[in-house]
């Protein structure tokens, strides 16, 4: 089961657009003037510390269920962030907060239930060179799709995102 969720969670993390790839976006297509790009990012971090806590209490109720939730949620950023719309831009920032409060307060703990306690630290420390390859290399490639084609990154993006919300669904049937 723990390989299945590192699974799941690559393809979030691999799916997940680094802020600076937003922010040149919108810098790029002059969608803000430059002084209010770190006001962006400054909503981003508002709304993922307030996620972070909703949604680490609502994962001590529902379990699993909530990642999934969130992972649904957040995977539609692209199509906001990556437009021509200020406003759409600024409620998809809102959508990627609520991603990285899901993916702060939540991913880990998941871990925690699914593994014992002996073999925890391992479980974490391959849980986490997993992430962030996967952040990596999914962040590598929606940087050159940038170049290529928008279009292309927000579709890859949205559907890797998206596919890891059936494989999180799974999981939560398979969890004690």
């Amino acid at each position: 089961m723990f390989w299945r969720y590192l699974g799941a969670v690559a393809c979030i993390a691999a799916g997940y657009a680094d802020f600076p790839l937003i922010a040149f976006h919108f810098e790029k297509l002059a969608l803000a003037p430059d002084r209010w790009i770190p006001m962006t990012y400054a909503l981003a971090m508002g709304v993922d510390g307030l996620a972070a806590l909703v949604f680490g209490r609502l994962f001590d109720r529902f379990g699993v269920s909530i990642l999934a939730l969130t992972s649904f949620l957040s995977a539609a950023f692209p199509f906001l962030v990556f437009g021509r719309s200020l406003p759409l831009a600024l409620a998809g920032v809102a959508l990627w907060g609520i991603g990285m409060g899901a993916q702060e307060s939540i991913l880990r703990s998941v871990v925690a239930t699914m593994v014992s306690a002996d073999r925890r630290a391992t479980a974490y420390g391959i849980f986490n060179m997993g992430y962030g390859l996967a952040w990596f290399l999914g962040s590598l490639l929606m940087g050159i799709l940038y170049d290529v084609t928008i279009t292309g990154l927000v579709l890859f993006s949205a559907a890797i995102q998206f596919t890891a919300v059936p494989l999180l669904l799974r999981i939560r049937r398979e969890l004690p």
